[in-house]
Formats: C-alpha cells, structure tokens, sequence
C-alpha cells in the first residue's frame, strides 16, 4: 500500500509540473483528488507496518502536493 501511495505521489508530482504550463492550471482540479488518494495510501501501508520509509516518503510528498494545488487554484482564480 504504501508503495502505491508513493507512486501515485510521484505521478501527482509530474501532473503538478504540467499543471504550471500556461492555461494548463486546471489541471490540479484532478491533481488534488488523486494526492488525496494517494495519501491515504500511504497512511494505510505505514499503518501496517510494512515499508515505513516510502510510506513516510509518500505522506510528506502527497501533502505538498494537496497544498500546492490549493494554493495553485486560488492564486489562478481556479483555471489559470
């Protein structure tokens, strides 16, 4: 579990880089769902006990990531 939330933290990340090309900002609209997925992931494999690290790693990347898109959607008026 919390290599899946790892990856899809990772994936996130590389759709939170797109996300900063011009009038592509929306695009965190279907960021921050999927790093909530993610997070919650990560907190289930590190509630298991199995590979704490990534699961930790997964945590911290997708919280940033979830307030990055929010902080990305109210500066761009939520398109931009």
């Amino acid at each position: 579990m919390s290599i899946l939330g790892f990856i899809i933290g990772i994936l996130t990340g590389i759709g939170a880089t797109v996300s900063l090309l011009p009038l592509l900002g929306w695009l965190n609209w279907l960021n921050i769902p999927v790093a909530i997925i993610g997070l919650v992931f990560s907190i289930l494999g590190v509630n298991k006990g199995r590979n704490k690290g990534i699961g930790t790693a997964g945590i911290i990347i997708n919280a940033i990531l979830i307030v990055y898109g929010i902080i990305r959607l109210i500066i761009g008026g939520g398109f931009i």
